[in-house]
């Protein structure tokens, strides 16, 4: 029998950390997160974390309420990234060195000062993740919240390219039969994962083989009867839709080889798949090389480490990488994912948000995610709707109903901004402060 002093050590360990008093935030315009017209001279309580209102201000506040004048900002709900990674990058090196407690919380510290307030680490999690993500969920680590797919499922010499990640064996998982890869799905769900991933295609060609589709339908199947959804790495056209027929539930990258044919939009309606662009991982190849004027900016260069920092800074790089043919791939890559985003989007397919930030170190934690709204917009949606595909549809993806929207019963994560992005989404970097849980990131040191 666990002694009582040690249930209660435990549970001030895993208590939430809150703030101690009501908040209201008076006078902001409120972006709630669900497409609805910016709201004027709103109101904002906060109560044990959570969203009491948010709307024209309520005619009684809670007893003790804390105001403060807000008056023109802009709060809108955190943003939720689909698809990221933490530990796999220090500075400009990739690999099961940096896969630290230190490196992955500086990591979620890194997401939170941006605006983004959950994270869903999607592969390439160690041993030490399930503790860290426990603690996450409990409000005792800085930074953002965090989930995650545990290792995820590659291909002995295939994808992901060991040469490129670098991982460990304990972050990943190569079956080379039907039964390793359903003893691979059982393994990770042991271990807490909140979804499956694999590697399907063939990263350009790049390795020699691709995952057989009597692994991926085995990994599929397995995890389905384990309660755990699958999210799937894809380039093409038809390896999307070989995996969306097997049974995927994500579609994790953007297609990027050739436009989505109504075939395939029909396939991901029918399904209810979820479809993640990832539009800002191949203008991360190359955009820190044309340097245009926002890469600049001090929202950008404030996250970058002294060694990024160097080689985005130098001549040479910026030569080698713009004379690269992977970056003439990625240029077309990016054209083609934005038309096929407009597509699917305005078919009325289930579109998430991600980046694939933190996999490597031009996918810089934060930064990924702004890129990622102007993308978007560039693609033709409008400001608010991609607000709301980095909220409301972030959250619906991974199936969370208490946060992405500024609506009563959620957590009080939101951004205050001193401009207004649903006007002009560059502006969305324009934060003053996080809040998370009902916390400011400006009133107290986490």
């Amino acid at each position: 029998m666990i002694p009582a002093i040690a249930i209660m050590g435990l549970a001030m360990l895993f208590a939430p950390t809150v703030a101690a008093e009501p908040v209201a935030l008076t006078g902001v315009r409120l972006i709630d997160g669900i497409g609805a017209k910016p709201i004027e001279d709103a109101t904002v309580v906060i109560d044990k974390g959570r969203i009491v209102s948010a709307g024209p201000a309520p005619k009684r506040l809670p007893y003790g309420t804390t105001v403060r004048d807000y008056r023109g900002r802009i709060v809108m709900p955190g943003l939720i990234s689909d698809h990221s990674h933490v530990g796999q990058v220090r500075g400009v090196t990739s690999g099961t060195p940096n896969y630290t407690r230190e490196n992955i919380v500086a990591a979620l510290r890194a997401y939170e000062a941006k605006g983004v307030t959950t994270v869903m680490a999607l592969g390439l999690n160690g041993a030490i993740f399930p503790s860290i993500r426990a603690e996450a969920h409990a409000g005792r680590l800085p930074g953002a919240d965090v989930f995650g797919v545990d290792r995820g499922i590659g291909v002995p010499d295939g994808a992901p390219p060991q040469s490129m990640l670098k991982v460990g064996p304990d972050q990943l998982f190569r079956p080379s039969t039907p039964e390793q890869a359903r003893e691979a799905i059982r393994a990770m769900k042991a271990r807490g994962g909140d979804m499956a991933k694999l590697w399907l295609d063939d990263f350009g060609g790049s390795v020699p083989v691709k995952m057989k589709p009597e692994i991926y339908k085995a990994a599929i199947n397995e995890a389905h009867t384990q309660g755990l959804r699958v999210a799937a790495h894809v380039h093409d056209l038809e390896d999307a839709r070989a995996i969306v027929l097997a049974g995927a539930d994500v579609v994790a990258h953007g297609v990027r080889d050739k436009p989505v044919d109504a075939a395939f939009v029909q396939l991901l309606k029918s399904s209810g798949t979820w479809y993640i662009p990832t539009l800002a991982l191949d203008e991360a190849t190359f955009i820190y090389a044309d340097r245009p004027a926002w890469t600049r900016t001090p929202f950008v260069r404030d996250a970058l480490s002294p060694e990024l920092t160097a080689r985005f800074d130098d001549p040479a790089w910026r030569s080698k990488t713009l004379a690269d043919p992977k970056t003439a791939a990625a240029r077309k890559s990016l054209a083609i994912n934005l038309r096929n985003l407009k597509t699917l989007y305005d078919a009325g397919v289930k579109i998430g948000f991600g980046t694939d930030s933190g996999a490597a170190p031009e996918r810089i934690p934060g930064v990924a995610e702004h890129r990622e709204l102007v993308l978007m917009v560039e693609a033709g949606l409008t400001p608010l709707q991609a607000i709301g595909v980095a909220t409301a549809n972030a959250a619906a993806l991974l199936k969370l109903d208490d946060r992405g929207t500024l609506t009563t019963g959620r957590l009080a994560d939101l951004v205050v901004l001193s401009s207004d992005p649903s006007e002009s989404i560059e502006d969305s970097v324009t934060i003053i402060e996080t809040w998370h849980r009902g916390i400011s990131s400006t009133s107290v040191e986490r």
